[in-house]
């Protein structure tokens, strides 16, 4: 298949080709008809271009099918949606290229309302939102209601985006040349996750297309629960100010006034009939959030996926002075909660009176020992990686 540009039009941008990569495994029954709806689309709308299928090891006809609708087959050894479409990338030739599914859930015949975006030069990557057109019968309850609109909550709030409604749809179209700025490396449906949050983080202009989501032939290949997670690391990785630190600040925040709450009402908190003590989720609360805000500074000041912006967020981290602040507030919060428990322990131990709120103010204390307890070795582990990283 020939991919020389063509000239075009006042409205189209001169010297602009198109290659759709779609990536496939067993779909001999739809891939065909993709292809051949992707090539009318590219014609239709006076641009030239191809159309790449990546076969991601299948067992069916589909590199077949593909062949004999008009695409170019490449093959990827590596099992995975993101391994596929990075090979895809690597193979294409066009100016702009547009990735999508070849089993029929995007409409591939309104390709022309990604690609004019990016020919003009009004946006980077152009993404066709589903959520508007999706039906129970194309999108599951859940992945619509639950799983993508908290997936596109965090992508935005890690790529610094506003506006992103829909950060799983796979139907997307930019400059070929933006792939290196990229520097994609997920071989899985996190790629979806990671390329907005990278074009985020490159400052990339990105628009929304509501264009709808049909159902699919064949079996989806989404896995619901290991596939989330996988795009929960991966946000965890290159936005852990999103993902942990500031989660982490909130939980540690619910834990102080839980505590407080426990101390000042010490039977408990009234819920209808029932006498609630907040103090045990309050510890558990506070063990967390020290946990996760902990791990978020940790990655966001030497993971090696955070951007430059999210590493000058952090950077008071890599301050030599940090681990002996930290030191200091650890032992102080350690000495003060053994000291409370052991005055509170005498005074029991004296009169054998009725414990009333001590019971919640020695919890208080043991938190302040556990919190401090971790907040030490942090101290210290992250004294060690300064003076390894100035020694460098």
């Amino acid at each position: 298949m020939s991919t020389h540009p063509i000239e075009f039009d006042l409205v189209r941008l001169e010297h602009t080709a198109v290659t759709v990569v779609l990536p496939c495994l067993n779909e001999a029954t739809s891939v065909g008809a993709c292809v051949e709806e992707a090539l009318a689309a590219i014609e239709a709308a006076g641009y030239h271009g191809e159309v790449v299928v990546v076969d991601n090891n299948s067992t069916d006809d589909s590199a077949a099918a593909a062949v004999a609708a008009g695409a170019t087959v490449v093959r990827e050894p590596v099992q995975g949606y993101g391994a596929a479409l990075r090979a895809g990338f690597a193979a294409a030739r066009g100016d702009i290229i547009v990735m999508a599914d070849c089993d029929g859930t995007y409409p591939l015949s309104r390709l022309s309302e990604l690609v004019d975006p990016v020919a003009l030069h009004q946006a980077d990557l152009v993404i066709g939102a589903r959520l508007d057109g999706a039906t129970s019968a194309s999108m599951p309850f859940l992945h619509r209601y639950l799983g993508t609109p908290t997936l596109t909550a965090l992508v935005r709030l890690a790529g610094a985006q506003t506006g992103l409604t829909d950060s799983q749809s796979g139907f997307r179209a930019f400059r070929r040349g933006d792939l290196d700025r990229l520097a994609l490396n997920s071989t899985g449906m996190e790629l979806a996750s990671e390329m907005l949050i990278r074009a985020g983080q490159c400052d990339l202009l990105i628009e929304e297309v509501a264009l709808g989501y049909g159902q699919r032939a064949g079996e989806s290949k989404l896995r619901t629960w290991s596939d989330g997670m996988r795009h929960l690391r991966l946000i965890m990785r290159m936005g852990p100010h999103v993902a942990l630190w500031y989660p982490g600040l909130a939980l540690l925040t619910v834990s102080v006034l839980l505590l407080l709450a426990s101390v000042f009402f010490p039977d408990g908190l009234a819920i209808g009939e029932v006498l609630w003590q907040p103090v045990f989720a309050a510890s558990i609360l506070a063990v967390v959030g020290v946990c996760a805000a902990t791990a978020g500074g940790l990655l966001g000041a030497f993971g090696p996926d955070a951007s430059p912006r999210v590493r000058q967020k952090f950077a008071w981290v890599r301050d030599h002075r940090t681990p002996r602040r930290l030191n200091r507030g650890a032992l102080g919060a350690i000495t003060l909660g053994i000291a409370v428990d052991t005055a509170l322990f005498v005074r029991w131990a004296e009169h054998q009176e009725s414990l009333g709120a001590q019971l919640q103010i020695a919890t208080v204390a043991q938190v302040a020992v556990v919190v401090g307890t971790i907040v030490l070795m942090v101290g210290v582990l992250l004294g060690l990686f300064n003076r390894r990283a100035v020694a460098r």
